[in-house]
């Protein structure tokens, strides 16, 4: 099966870039079992079926699941920046300022060149302070 491999994960992009983010999924899904299973795919590979799949179940709104998505990729490839800024997103839309700015600071240490890091870590700090001015 390792041999589909490349094949399953090259569908499942261009399931995703077509939007049509539920067979996206089910072929990640397929792509990171097999890799577990067979233990040969490239990490980088391996990072972004997570972080893809992390996606999709961020625009469902399946946060917590995202976040976990989002942390396997960071665990199977640490310096791969897309994964912490899309958790940071997490983190930030859940109102956990200090997660999402460490996030968002680790994707800009990875690439600091990271345009949408910089604005969310903005972002991030402004609102963090206006929580704390308003006493929450």
């Amino acid at each position: 099966m390792e041999e589909d491999n490349p094949q399953i994960l090259q569908h499942a992009h261009s399931e995703f870039n077509r939007q049509n983010f539920k067979r996206a999924e089910e072929l990640y899904t397929q792509f990171i079992s097999s890799c577990l299973k067979s233990r040969e795919c490239e990490a980088n590979n391996l990072a972004t079926a997570y972080n893809n799949r992390g996606q999709i179940k961020y625009f469902r709104v399946d946060f917590h699941e995202a976040v976990e998505d989002f942390t396997s990729a960071i665990q199977t490839d640490s310096c791969f920046e897309t994964p912490f800024y899309n958790r940071g997103l997490v983190h930030y839309r859940l109102g956990f300022f200090d997660d999402a700015k460490n996030d968002f600071q680790q994707a800009l240490k990875l690439n600091p060149n990271f345009e949408d890091a910089k604005m969310s870590l903005h972002q991030t700090l402004l609102d963090q302070q206006d929580k704390i001015n308003r006493g929450y």
